[in-house]
């Protein structure tokens, strides 16, 4: 495996697959190996893997029901996909904060968003260090509060699959954003 050495999807990712309407597609956002599009897609899902570097999901470009997309979130260009709506998005292990209005933006109305990463207090796990790739505490929470409804939300320290300090939702978007 490549740069990414975690295969199997998250726990809490799998947790809430159920909730994202059947009938949406689910964007992976910085899918890396693509353990996320892999699952959904095994579950029917339409499945759109975008990452800076997508050698790891090449293989998906020949599912009809993936569309891989290669680019560069932090370049300073407008999002991508920021004329399309997804049932489900789903970031693991991924941030860049500009990026929350724009996937606020993209759930469709029902649409589900499970996001999971690193919080302050990882530092003394390992990397990610820097704060700008650390959620302050009630960070996560915050970026949503009055555009989705929160299902679920977490700010714990795991054990596994190796010690880390995270934030966890899960929350779906009730209404039209505008």
């Amino acid at each position: 495996m490549g740069r990414h050495a975690i295969s199997e999807p998250s726990d809490w990712v799998a947790r809430f697959a159920d909730l994202i309407p059947s009938a949406g597609t689910v964007l992976d956002l910085a899918c890396g190996a693509g353990r996320h599009s892999r699952l959904f897609l095994a579950r029917g899902s339409k499945v759109v893997a975008l990452d800076i570097d997508t050698s790891e999901v090449a293989d998906l470009a020949a599912n009809p029901m993936a569309e891989v997309i290669e680019a560069d979130l932090e370049d300073g260009r407008p999002f991508p996909l920021q004329n399309r709506q997804f049932g489900g998005i789903v970031v693991s292990r991924y941030l860049y904060r500009p990026l929350f209005p724009a996937l606020i933006g993209a759930l469709a109305p029902g649409g589900i968003l499970i996001y999971e990463t690193f919080a302050k207090g990882n530092e003394l796990f390992g990397r990610p260090r820097n704060p700008d790739h650390l959620l302050n505490p009630g960070e996560l929470l915050d970026a949503v509060r009055g555009h989705l409804r929160v299902l679920a939300y977490e700010d714990l320290t795991l054990d596994a699959p190796r010690p880390a300090a995270v934030q966890r939702l899960c929350a779906r978007c009730e209404t039209a954003v505008p």
